[in-house]
């Protein structure tokens, strides 16, 4: 009897387990925070650690087809802004899950970030909850997409009609680009924008 007890108690706390890990997951576009697919922003005035962004001390150019010239982090990965943070003033609101699929693009300080084929002087930095430093081009803050796996892949381009490359004075670029061989965007729940 008291082997069965251990057996069933072993079961219960690893579906538990299994629950939390699945509600922790979320969907694939990223967000602005909770699994519950909303664009609040999650903890912004907490100091949580949030997921390490992508560091970089150089900001260039690449052109990419179907979207013209796009600003690139030093290792040629595109970069993207996001429809929920702002720029005047500038606000960040991805933080959690949706900081998991769209790592920051962050530098150790704003001094150390050079710029090829950008006007130096809109760009910027903006600390993040979590202590680290993001880069910001025209006062928005600039993510990586984690499912762009190599340089000059714009997977990201339009994600949830949310996320989009950027060009070099910060505007961003709606066009499409194919879908064909992008992965799968996940889909959204009804309260939109979330980006999972």
């Amino acid at each position: 009897m008291i082997a069965i007890r251990h057996v069933t108690g072993y079961a219960a706390m690893g579906a538990a387990i299994l629950a939390l890990t699945l509600a922790g997951c979320g969907g694939g576009g990223g967000g602005s925070g909770s699994s519950s697919k909303t664009s609040t922003p999650q903890n912004s005035g907490s100091t949580q650690k949030a997921t390490t962004g992508s560091a970089t001390s150089m900001l260039t150019t690449a052109h990419i087809a179907k979207l013209g010239t796009v600003v690139t982090d030093g290792k040629g990965y595109v970069l993207y802004r996001f429809d929920a943070d702002s720029a005047n003033p500038t606000k960040v609101t991805c933080y959690s899950t949706c900081a998991a699929l769209w790592p920051a693009a962050t530098t150790t300080g704003q001094g150390s970030v050079t710029t090829k084929g950008i006007d130096k002087s809109m760009v910027s930095t903006v600390k993040r909850n979590d202590g680290s430093t993001q880069i910001t081009l025209a006062g928005w803050p600039l993510y990586r997409y984690a499912k762009d796996d190599e340089p000059k892949e714009p997977y990201g381009q339009g994600v949830d009609g949310t996320w989009w490359a950027v060009t070099p004075t910060g505007a961003k670029i709606t066009t499409p680009v194919s879908t064909s061989s992008a992965p799968a965007p996940a889909t959204t729940g009804t309260g939109g924008g979330g980006g999972y």
